[in-house]
């Protein structure tokens, strides 16, 4: 990811800034499979994302903008092909109901940037109950080892 925060300068894990930048930005700034599923609702294949089967301890931040999201100790093993979390960070997300595919379904967007990360149900583990879905493109991690 760190070839990608060059290339990109609306990236920050600090800056709160909401960031009102037009598709056709991204498009010029973002890797080809981030765009195609951050901003313009794709999906990736299931148990192909990188942080499907990926447990180590950290902070997981948005691919695109770097808003935080999830932390390392709400993922679970949901079995469904994508990264599960039982809770996000409140202030990291914002939801919009999804008619897409015949389905109901709340999209979980990130709240500085409004770039979809995935799908939030409610057959998720205790203590939520919740399960968020999100595409590992749209994610960006950081260990705890590697903070500064």
């Amino acid at each position: 990811m760190e070839n990608q925060t060059v290339k990109n300068p609306y990236y920050s894990r600090t800056d709160k800034t909401k960031l009102n930048v037009s598709n056709a930005e991204w498009k010029k700034i973002l890797p080809t499979d981030l765009y195609y599923v951050a901003r313009e609702a794709d999906t990736e294949r299931p148990f192909t994302g990188k942080y499907n089967d990926f447990d180590e301890i950290g902070e997981y931040y948005c691919a695109v903008c770097g808003n935080h999201l999830f932390r390392s100790s709400s993922k679970f093993a949901s079995t469904c092909g994508w990264p599960s979390f039982f809770e996000a960070d409140k202030e990291g997300v914002s939801y919009k109901r999804d008619s897409s595919h015949g389905m109901e379904r709340i999209e979980v967007l990130c709240k500085r940037c409004d770039s979809h990360l995935g799908h939030v149900f409610n057959d998720g583990p205790e203590p939520t109950g919740m399960r968020y879905c999100m595409n590992s493109v749209s994610l960006d991690f950081q260990r705890d080892s590697e903070k500064k």
